[in-house]
């Protein structure tokens, strides 16, 4: 996959939001309470794996030795056999580039004079999506399809880092920052017809980014599904909890000279 190939689809969300002009009012509100909350979960999510790390044992030459790939389910047992360079490289830039995707709302009038709030809301997406990631990283301690491959040299399989395979920080972060882009996009956008070509690219990212990580030979298919669903719901989750509720939307009361109606829609 070349770079060209990597900035076209990072992009894909930059067309939708530099067309935007209208003035929209902000779909969220941000309370200091809630998001004490939220950011305290985070901090807490964030400690308790780099303690966990601190005390995460590595892989002794012996045991190196007496790993049998065979030993691992049949779905996951062909990233043993990835080792692309290119691959991995690949994956980092999607990584940090998908990091940087909510910085389009600039092109946006109304997103961008909600910028701090935005700021603050996406703060908690990562803040959480790599403290959980980080603490069943160094919880589960499943070592990487590069411990089975002889391609890879004993100080990389002897690295801690060797054995946080589950699940897949890359797959996770890009796909919360790709799904939060998507849903901030709808939230303030709702009948745009550019929705589908960003949440299309909001799904594809992670995608190509989690096949990028197997064929890297970092994880398994099952740790990029599992990042992957675990971002997405973190990315969606947060900003529908900041989101305003519209007071009676569902009710409407019509009266005029003749009669009038109501109606309860769901």
């Amino acid at each position: 996959m070349t770079i060209k190939t990597i900035i076209s689809f990072l992009f894909l969300f930059l067309l939708p939001f530099s067309i935007l002009q209208a003035q929209i009012e902000s779909p969220y509100k941000c309370t200091k309470k809630k998001d004490a909350i939220i950011y305290s979960i985070g901090s807490a999510s964030l400690g308790l794996g780099y303690y966990l790390g601190t005390k995460t044992p590595t892989l002794e030459i012996e045991e190196i030795e007496l790993l049998d790939k065979n030993s691992i389910n049949r779905f996951d047992r062909i990233a043993t056999s990835y080792s692309s360079e290119r691959a991995r490289k690949a994956s980092d830039v999607f990584f940090y580039g998908a990091m940087a995707m909510p910085s389009l709302f600039v092109f946006s009038k109304s997103m961008r004079k909600d910028a701090k709030k935005l700021a603050l809301i996406y703060g908690e997406t990562l803040f959480l999506t790599v403290g959980i990631t980080s603490i069943t990283k160094k919880t589960i301690l499943r070592s990487r399809p590069l411990v089975y491959n002889s391609n890879f040299d004993i100080d990389t399989k002897m690295e801690k880092n060797a054995r946080y395979s589950f699940f897949s920080g890359h797959a996770s972060v890009v796909s919360a920052s790709s799904f939060f882009t998507a849903k901030i996009f709808a939230d303030y956008y709702p009948d745009s017809k550019w929705k589908p070509v960003v949440w299309g690219a909001a799904a594809t990212i992670p995608a190509i980014t989690g096949y990028l990580r197997v064929r890297a030979g970092k994880h398994y298919p099952t740790d990029v599904i599992t990042g992957y669903a675990v971002g997405a719901v973190i990315g969606i989750l947060i900003p529908q909890i900041h989101k305003r509720k519209k007071r009676n939307e569902n009710v409407q009361l019509s009266v005029n000279p003749t009669g009038g109606y109501f109606s309860l829609r769901f």
